[in-house]
């Protein structure tokens, strides 16, 4: 009977260690490997390739460029002369013999119409104005499109920095996975590392699944935005910049003053405003217009052959009323505007100010990352991983400094990704590219791919 229960124990403990064999290796081959998500092999793009080619792309810079384009055709004909005409006029014309244009007195006349003195030009420079707005509006769209492709390109490239750490993670996750198994096979760990060290692979899938959406999500917003379909492969390679100081803020709303398109624009209808107020006065002043004839005398006349010369012109003071409400109505609209142009210049120092505020804390959390959490957490992954390889330490450390390490990475790329689009807003802001002073001590192989 003792025999018998003795082979029943060893039968039982020889399938439960061979189930636990086929456990482990059945989840040693569910690990996640590195570089398994999806790699394409099309040409990755810098940003300033994705920069030019969403420029090409975008159907709000063709519109506004159109906009541009019909201001720029209605100069010329905004200080052109009316047309001329031409006119016959028939007289005495007898009702009994109508066709008997001999007997009648027949006129042919050409005339010209002349805006009073420098109507014409200022006609021409209001039209110019325009233009001037026209183009302030395309550079504000072509901004606008810059920064979105920042934004995109950003997310992209954090994204495929964020893989990389994975695939590093994964590799001393295998590691771990697999000493926890020789060591419990040996008996010198219980099951529960090697089962602690499953769930901590576990977790690395899930955090591939959330990567693998982001990189799905921000392959979509730039494919969008240089006019590819979103399912297309694409990639990027660049680097961040990240300066040792951001400019000040009064140096920030100089370079705003003169660059930002939305002040232009705002200062240009102003000087239109102006100009139209100019205008609406030089409608006191009378308008001509000249009159040159043939007239052919009926038959038998003494001078049968003849020629006329008219002039008229028109008499402004007589209708007050009218010029004066134009008046005033150019004047109301030139104090809107100067309003207008002070309410955009407020409403741009206080996008620079809010700009410039999550930069300064974007880089103050990159600065943070990169000189002291990576390195600390990085010395103190490296130390535990030697430390559990020699029995000195066991699988809870290792995890857990493992755990804090991606955690640490993962934070890093998202402030340094959030600085760039956070530094694209501020240039869009100011109106212009930020002088950039390199940082010091900056790590390159991080910076740089």
């Amino acid at each position: 009977m003792k025999a018998v229960f003795l082979f029943l124990f060893v039968f039982f403990a020889a399938s439960s260690a061979a189930a636990t064999d086929d456990s482990y290796e059945a989840a040693l081959r569910g690990m996640p490997q590195q570089h398994l998500h999806a790699k394409t092999n099309v040409p990755p793009l810098t940003l300033e390739q994705a920069e030019q080619i969403a420029m090409q792309a975008k159907p709000e810079i063709r519109v506004t460029a159109r906009k541009l384009a019909m201001a720029e055709a209605h100069v010329s004909g905004a200080g052109a002369l009316d047309d001329p005409f031409v006119m016959y006029r028939g007289w005495q014309v007898p009702l009994r013999q109508p066709w008997d244009y001999n007997a009648a007195m027949n006129m042919f006349m050409v005339g010209q119409s002349f805006p009073g003195p420098g109507k014409r030009s200022l006609r021409s420079q209001v039209a110019t104005d325009a233009i001037g707005t026209a183009k302030a509006e395309l550079e504000a769209t072509k901004q606008s499109v810059s920064a979105q492709v920042h934004k995109a390109f950003y997310d992209l490239l954090r994204n495929a920095d964020e893989l990389r750490v994975h695939d590093e993670q994964v590799a001393i996750a295998r590691q771990a996975f697999e000493g926890a198994r020789i060591k419990y096979s040996v008996g010198h760990v219980p099951q529960q590392d090697v089962l602690k060290a499953q769930v901590a692979v576990t977790k690395l899938i899930e955090h591939l699944v959330m990567l693998e959406q982001d990189a799905e999500l921000s392959r979509a917003a730039l494919n969008a935005l240089v006019g590819r379909n979103a399912e297309n492969p694409i990639e990027v390679t660049g680097q961040y910049g990240v300066p040792a100081q951001l400019p000040a803020i009064t140096e920030l709303e100089q370079l705003a003053v003169v660059n930002r398109p939305e002040l232009a624009a705002a200062t240009t209808s102003v000087k239109q405003a102006e100009d139209e107020i100019a205008l609406a006065r030089k409608q006191y002043i009378p308008d001509f217009s000249a009159n040159v004839g043939y007239m052919l005398m009926p038959s038998g006349s003494e001078h049968r052959n003849n020629y006329m010369i008219e002039g008229s012109m028109t008499l402004p003071w007589l209708n007050r009323r009218k010029h004066d409400s134009e008046i005033h109505e150019a004047q109301a609209a030139a104090t809107e505007r100067q309003a207008e142009l002070e309410a955009t210049r407020l409403a741009v120092f206080r996008q620079i100010q809010e700009a410039l505020v999550r930069a300064n804390a974007a880089k103050r959390l990159v600065d943070l990352y990169q000189k002291i959490l990576r390195p600390q957490s990085e010395a103190t992954l490296r130390s535990t991983v030697i430390a559990y390889e020699n029995d000195r330490t066991d699988i809870l450390n290792l995890l857990d400094s493992q755990n804090t390490t991606l955690d640490v990475d993962y934070a890093y790329f998202r402030a340094i990704s959030e600085f760039e689009q956070h530094m694209a807003e501020l240039e869009l802001a100011v109106g212009a590219p930020i002088p950039r002073t390199p940082a010091l001590n900056t790590d390159a192989a991080e910076m740089t791919r």
